[in-house]
């Protein structure tokens, strides 16, 4: 059964996500382009997007992949089904980053783009991400259609045409899209800042799509750059391409051996980011929204509001309402903190799992524009990020936060679990009493001193989060075994 939890599509390789799988996606995405009004290519939305162009025109969709096994033959699978349904395909002439697949879809004026990418999973996954027209996650309402369309194709098959045919024929462009992209990001710095920095830095591509992006771009801006794991794997090294503290030990060894200022990394697909400080330290996707958006008001004077998702730290509401700016929470999944960015009222967006994005960018996940707003950071403080972050804790109050990721066996396990929370949830935690249960996007239990613990099933692995935070380290220990607790069944 195909389904698209919070980033797309994902199954196992040559077990659900097969090539006749892959063309049923592309011909039923090209059926809810061409019929779907509301979210389609005959939206008024869309029209609008075209500046005044006609209805009639030829729908066109940016196809792109990563470096994961098949992906590039997926791609071109892909491509095919769309020429043979009547749409005009931007290919990638190879392996990109997610983000700059949304920065042409805009650019290029597209009804929306198709990435084939699993983002941080394991190697052995890999999947679809459909994008919409401006540039961002597709809605809900476009998703349970696309599903909708699957289940009513069945076992019928899918027509698809040959790729020299495709590019004889005009179906299929080949593009090099970094032009486009790096033309974006650019636009969105202190150039000059950069540049006067004299910075030195440490990227580790995790063998992933940001290997010719992430690098090129910082050393055209000046940057010493000493890149790692820049080569394509499609095993990533034998670990998940995901950037956490444990998975970039060498690069924070690199970093503190060289006295690099930073270290930065992206996930399999370059819409996450790993940052470590001076000296290898590791600094927490949390940490990181809240430097950002501190970044942006005290450094550059941008006003506006701010959205995170559920589960992500306080410690940006803090910071956003010591600037006296309002903060909207989300449930997870960077489809919700889009469509409140597309509205052009939010200053910065972002969610706990390393996302983030910013207004005058498109409305999606992008770790590469995060990793350059960390390094633009560092260059106009001339400081250390730690340095800056205590300042805020001196300012806004100390947050500490954790998230662990907990397997589930049988497949019934999380049913029974969040039932069990739903009916009897606990009233006490780490000796303190809950005052207010969120359900919003699973369960998180707040309690009266701001601190809180939250437990959700994850939307793309069999697994049930943890996430927990207070004020200081000694709370934060008792909410994580007050959660584990909770996750054994002992309530």
């Amino acid at each position: 059964m195909i389904r698209f939890g919070t980033g797309g599509w994902r199954g196992l390789i040559s077990d659900e996500f097969t090539f006749p799988n892959v063309k049923k996606v592309a011909h039923t995405v090209s059926a809810s382009v061409k019929e779907n009004q509301e979210y389609g290519f005959g939206s008024a939305d869309y029209q609008a997007s075209l500046g005044g162009a006609k209805r009639g025109l030829v729908p066109v969709v940016v196809v792109g992949y990563d470096t994961r096994f098949l992906s590039e033959d997926v791609a071109h699978e892909v491509a095919g089904v769309l020429a043979s349904d009547g749409i005009k395909t931007l290919l990638a002439d190879s392996d990109l980053p997610t983000p700059a697949v949304s920065c042409a879809i805009v650019a290029r004026k597209a009804v929306g783009g198709l990435m084939v990418t699993a983002s941080q999973s394991p190697s052995s996954y890999n999947g679809i991400k459909w994008m919409s027209f401006w540039g961002g996650a597709a809605t809900p309402a476009v998703t349970e259609d696309i599903e909708r369309r699957i289940e009513l194709l069945g076992t019928h098959a899918v027509k698809t045409m040959s790729l020299d045919r495709s590019l004889r024929e005009s179906w299929i462009e080949t593009v090099d899209l970094r032009p486009i992209y790096f033309k974006q990001l650019s636009s969105l710095l202190d150039v000059k800042a950069i540049r006067k920095a004299g910075l030195k830095v440490g990227v580790d591509a995790m063998h992933g799509s940001a290997r010719n992006y992430l690098r090129p771009l910082l050393e055209s801006l000046g940057v010493e750059v000493v890149g790692m794991h820049e080569k394509r794997d499609v095993l990533f090294g034998g670990r998940a391409p995901e950037p956490t503290a444990a998975s970039l030990g060498e690069l924070a060894q690199v970093v503190a051996k060289k006295k690099l200022h930073l270290g930065l990394a992206c996930d399999g697909d370059g819409d996450r980011f790993g940052i470590l400080d001076a000296g290898g330290n590791w600094i927490p996707p949390n940490e990181v929204l809240a430097l950002a958006l501190e970044h942006l008001v005290a450094d550059r004077g941008m006003r506006g509001k701010v959205a995170r998702s559920v589960m992500t730290s306080h410690f940006v509401d803090a910071v956003a309402k010591f600037h006296g700016l309002d903060c909207r929470e989300t449930p997870v999944g960077f489809k919700f903190i889009g469509d409140l960015l597309r509205t052009g009222q939010f200053i910065l967006g972002g969610e706990e799992s390393g996302g983030l994005s910013i207004r005058g960018h498109v409305p999606d996940k992008d770790g590469i524009l995060a990793c350059l707003l960390m390094l633009e950071l560092v260059a106009c403080e001339r400081k250390p990020l730690a340095t800056i972050r205590e300042r805020l804790f001196k300012r806004v109050g100390a947050f500490h936060n954790v998230r662990l990721d907990c397997a589930m066996t049988r497949p019934r396990e999380i049913l029974e679990l969040e039932e069990r929370l739903r009916l009897r949830p606990p009233l006490d935690l780490a000796g303190g009493s809950v005052w207010r249960i969120d359900q919003s996007d699973g369960f998180k239990f707040i309690l009266r001193d701001g601190s809180w613990l939250g437990l959700r099933s994850s939307g793309t692995e069999q697994a049930f989060r943890l996430y927990a935070e207070a004020h200081d380290a000694k709370k934060l220990a008792a909410l994580v075994e007050s959660g584990k607790k909770l996750l054994q069944g002992r309530f």
